[in-house]
């Protein structure tokens, strides 16, 4: 622009460029990682043994991503300190000094998220916070659940996937005989353990739905959507892996255990997500319908 020569409306509006603050966040960052270094540790040790928890090592892969991925958002936001998230610091510290005394893993794993939404409202605002909200979310995926409620929901679907597996059994002609989470077959028994119960890919399936929503559709609400379908899904999931076990059973029992039998777990957890990608075109498809209708 020549000297002299009046700015336009357009370069008028256009919020002034700026850099991220990358010396303060490298700076919080090495702070956040010292506090919770003993907490961070058990948990990538946790993702790394845990088949439950395979996917946790994804998880903050996949929020930094989409962090990354909104910095032009957070350029433009307005950043300002608020002194709330200073209460949050403080309670997330007390409760990591809580769970650390009371060797309870899932208080402290749940005080890093808390100390790290208190430190980005503490430094940046409640603007930024907005923008960074779904990986903030999405990085409590990578907590495992306490035992106890894990245990809650593990066994109610282990009987659910045997009751399934009963009923598709029988429909087909193969004798089987129930008791709890056991299924006795004339060839074979059939213990209907966690892994088989529709947990491990619940967890996976869930987390996995957020982020193909999230990608493959702009609409925020499919993310619910796709969420809330994913339970279903996984346990139907399992309960055809059980079923199909107890049939390839019956013809060789060896086909039905170890290596097979795992291969066929990764093979019905494809299916599943082709059957997430499947209700994702149908609700799509119902959606346009209706907009059509009005």
């Amino acid at each position: 622009m020549l000297s002299g020569e009046m700015p336009t409306t357009q370069e008028q509006a256009r919020p002034p460029a700026r850099r991220l603050p990358w010396p303060s966040i490298l700076w919080f960052t090495l702070l956040l990682l010292g506090a919770y270094a003993p907490v961070l540790d058990r948990l990538v040790r946790q993702w790394l043994s845990d088949p439950d928890m395979g996917h946790g090592l994804f998880v903050p892969l996949v929020a930094a991503y989409i962090a990354w991925s909104r910095r032009d958002r957070l350029l433009t936001a307005p950043r300002t300190t608020n002194w709330w998230g200073l209460p949050l610091v403080i309670y997330g510290s007390l409760q990591m000094l809580v769970g650390t005394l009371g060797a309870e893993l899932f208080l402290t794993r749940t005080a890093l998220l808390i100390t790290l939404v208190g430190a980005i409202l503490l430094l940046c605002g409640p603007h930024v916070l907005r923008i960074l909200a779904f990986p903030l979310f999405l990085l409590a995926f990578m907590i495992p659940l306490p035992r106890v409620i894990f245990n809650q929901i593990a066994f109610p679907l282990q009987l659910l996937a045997s009751r399934v597996a009963e009923a598709s059994l029988a429909l087909l002609a193969i004798p089987v005989l129930r008791e709890g989470n056991i299924l006795e077959l004339a060839s074979q028994r059939l213990n209907v353990v966690e892994a088989c119960s529709g947990i491990r890919s619940l967890l996976s399936l869930s987390f996995l739905a957020l982020v193909y929503a999230y990608f493959f559709d702009a609409k925020p609400w499919m993310r619910a959507v796709l969420l809330a379908a994913s339970v279903p899904i996984a346990i139907l999931a399992n309960a055809g892996r059980v079923t199909i076990t107890g049939i390839i059973g019956e013809y060789d029992v060896a086909l039905a255990q170890g290596f097979f039998h795992s291969v066929e777990g990764w093979v019905i957890f494809l299916v599943s997500l082709a059957a997430l990608a499947a209700t994702h075109g149908v609700v799509n498809g119902v959606y346009a319908f209706v907009a059509k209708r009005r």
